[in-house]
């Protein structure tokens, strides 16, 4: 399965981030490229643990978490379409500096190849393994990649 831990998968992820373009638009989804690329920088920021997250697994995620991210990671399936964003995700100014964002997101992808952060717990899914965080993290950034048709 792909990995944001593997060369080979970030340098083929930062490669199509290297694609969108400031007038794409999406196959899905209501968000725009820039959107896109900045929900991305900031999940992105709180799975490498850039800036003081507190994290927590919500309710329903004590309770289905374990079960959905099994199932999330136990293969190569694409993660759907119209997944809800989370609120502390979710970019409501529609425009804003895209390059400086695609620089932060290509420069993320690559901080995956020192990651270390033993604290993460996502907010629904809960402890995740290395393995897991690696292989969730490239569905991720591929699903909204894929989003944007590159």
């Amino acid at each position: 399965m792909k990995t944001v831990f593997d060369l080979a998968t970030r340098e083929e992820l930062i490669q199509r981030i290297s694609l969108l373009k400031q007038d794409g638009k999406p196959v899905w989804g209501k968000m725009n490229v820039y959107q896109m690329t900045k929900h991305n920088t900031i999940w992105n920021e709180w799975v490498l643990g850039k800036k003081n997250f507190v994290y927590k697994q919500e309710f329903l995620g004590k309770l289905f978490g374990k079960l959905a991210l099994r199932s999330n990671t136990k293969d190569d399936k694409p993660i759907g379409k119209n997944m809800p964003a989370g609120k502390a995700f979710t970019v409501n100014e529609n425009d804003g500096d895209f390059q400086s964002e695609l620089l932060t997101w290509i420069e993320q992808i690559n901080a995956y190849g020192n990651f270390s952060n033993d604290s993460f717990i996502h907010d629904f899914f809960g402890k995740m393994t290395n393995e897991q965080i690696g292989i969730f993290a490239y569905k991720h950034n591929d699903h909204h990649l894929r989003q944007f048709d590159v």
